[in-house]
C-alpha cells in the first residue's frame, strides 16, 4: 500500500484524498487551518455552486485560463460523476439558471460535512492545523515535514489553492513549496475581481445597480469584449456579474501596463435613432422641467446628473431649452459612457487566482509533475482559472480526482 500525502484540504485536496484512498493508497491529508474546506463553505455566497450542468466542451470554453489542459481530468471525472458521488453520500442537488448546480439544501455546510464523513469512512488520516514547512525528496520517495512531525510518502499531491481569501488558508504558500522543488510559477493576478475606476462620479453612485446594460472592454483603445447583463457601482469603481466576467482580461492587460477602459451602454436594446426619438418624447412631455428631472422616466434618478455631465449639459437647463446637438450628445453618452480602469481590487479579494504552477510542467493525463516524478498538482494551485458558474469547483474536483487515482498507482481512464 502506497503512502500518499495530500497537502491542502480544500475542494481539490479532499477529492484527491478520497480518490487515492478508495483506489488503494494509504492517505494522510494535511490542512493548515483548524477545519477542512473553509473556502468551500463560502462559495456561491454560502450555497456552494458545486459545478455546472454544461457539456464538457462548454466547461472548457468557460475556462479562459488553460481550459484545454483539463480535457483528461474532465473525461476521467465528469460533472455527472461528481453529482452521482454526492448523491451516494446523501447530498441532493438542483440545477438553476445558467446550469449552475447547488445542493438542494442551499447549504455549503452540508457539502463540507458530507466530504468529512466520506473521508473518515474511507480511512483517510486527517490532520488539521498542520502547516507544511518542507517537502524533501529522498531518491524516489519524499518526506513531508510540519512543525510536529515528518511523514514519509511515495507520492505527494499539492492542493494548496491560490492566493485569494487567505483567511481560508489559500495564501500562496504552496506555490513557494512547489518553486522549491524546481517548478515555474506563472505570476499570480486576480481574476473574477471588481475593477477600480478613476471617475469620481462613478464612486458617487455607490450602491446603484443597473440591469440589462452593456459593457465593452477596451484595451489600448481597441474593443475586446462586450457583455450584457447586470453591474453595480461601488465606492471604488464597478462590480457585478458582467464586470467580474470582463475582469480577467482587464487584469491581464493591467499586469502588462496597458490602458484599460470600459464603455457603458445603458440602453443597448435601442438603436441610436430609436433612443433619440424616445428622448424627444420625454423632453417634450417634461418641457417645463429641469434636465435633472426631465429624464426620470428613462434613467435611475442618481444616474441622470453623471449622464448630463458626460454630455456637457447643465442639470439646471430646462428641457425646452435643450438644443438638437445637446440632445444628440446626450444620446451618445447614454450609449457610450466611458470609465477609466486604474486597477483591480486586491488579489486577496478575488473569487479566483489566475497564474500558478505552469501547466507545461504537469502531465494533463495524470496531474503528475514533469519536473519531479511523484509530485502531483490539483485545483487552484495550477495556472488554470474559469468564469463563475460552478466551473472552478468542477476543475478542482476533476483535477483532484485524477491526481488521487494517479498518485495511488492506478492508471486513469483514457
Amino acid at each position: 500500500m502506497r503512502n500518499v500525502v495530500v497537502i491542502g484540504g480544500g475542494c481539490a485536496g479532499q477529492m484527491a484524498a478520497y480518490a487515492a484512498q478508495t483506489a488503494g493508497a494509504r492517505v494522510i491529508l494535511l490542512e493548515k487551518m483548524p477545519q477542512l474546506g473553509l473556502k468551500m463553505g463560502i462559495t456561491g455566497k454560502g450555497r456552494c455552486n458545486l459545478t455546472n450542468a454544461a457539456s464538457m466542451e462548454e466547461l472548457i470554453r468557460q475556462t479562459p485560463g488553460n481550459g484545454k489542459f483539463l480535457y483528461s481530468a474532465y473525461h476521467t471525472f465528469t460533472n455527472t460523476d461528481l453529482l452521482s458521488l454526492l448523491a451516494s453520500w446523501g447530498v441532493k442537488t438542483k440545477v438553476e439558471r445558467g446550469g449552475r448546480v447547488f445542493p438542494e439544501s442551499d447549504s455549503a455546510q452540508e457539502v463540507r460535512r458530507a466530504f468529512r464523513t466520506a473521508l473518515t469512512k474511507a480511512g483517510v488520516e486527517i490532520h488539521t492545523e498542520a502547516s507544511v514547512r518542507e517537502i524533501h525528496r529522498e531518491g524516489t520517495a519524499f518526506e513531508v515535514t510540519t512543525a510536529e512531525r515528518t511523514w514519509p510518502a511515495a507520492a505527494v499531491i499539492m492542493t494548496t489553492g491560490g492566493a485569494s481569501y487567505p483567511q481560508t488558508g489559500s495564501d500562496g504558500s504552496g506555490h513557494e513549496l512547489a518553486k522549491g522543488l524546481g517548478h515555474t510559477l506563472i505570476p499570480l493576478r486576480p481574476s473574477l475581481i471588481p475593477l477600480v475606476c478613476e471617475e469620481a462620479w462613478c464612486k458617487a453612485l455607490q450602491g446603484l445597480s443597473l440591469r440589462n446594460v452593456e459593457l465593452t472592454l477596451h484595451i489600448d483603445g481597441k474593443a475586446k469584449q462586450t457583455l450584457r447583463g447586470e453591474m453595480l457601482f461601488t465606492h471604488f469603481g464597478v462590480s457585478g456579474p458582467i464586470v467580474l466576467r470582463l475582469s480577467d482580461a482587464a487584469s491581464r492587460a493591467l499586469q502588462k501596463n496597458k490602458k484599460v477602459t470600459l464603455s457603458l451602454n445603458v440602453k443597448p436594446a435601442l438603436a441610436p435613432e430609436v433612443l433619440d426619438a424616445r428622448l424627444q418624447r420625454d423632453l417634450e412631455k417634461n418641457h417645463l422641467q429641469q434636465m435633472s428631472n426631465a429624464l426620470r422616466d428613462l434613467l435611475p434618478q442618481r444616474l441622470i446628473v453623471p449622464m448630463l455631465q458626460a454630455a456637457g449639459i447643465g442639470s439646471d437647463v430646462k428641457a425646452a431649452d435643450l438644443s438638437r446637438s445637446e440632445r444628440l450628445r446626450l444620446g451618445q453618452a447614454l450609449q457610450n459612457l466611458s470609465l477609466t480602469v486604474t486597477g483591480t481590487r486586491p488579489l486577496r479579494e478575488a473569487i479566483v487566482t489566475a497564474g500558478g504552477i505552469s501547466t507545461k510542467e504537469v502531465n494533463p493525463k495524470t496531474m503528475e509533475s514533469k519536473i519531479v516524478p511523484g509530485i502531483y498538482f490539483a485545483g487552484e494551485i495550477l495556472d488554470v482559472h474559469a468564469f463563475t458558474g460552478g466551473y472552478n469547483l468542477q476543475a478542482a474536483f476533476s483535477t483532484g480526482y485524477l491526481a488521487g487515482v494517479s498518485a495511488a498507482g492506478k492508471e486513469s481512464e483514457q
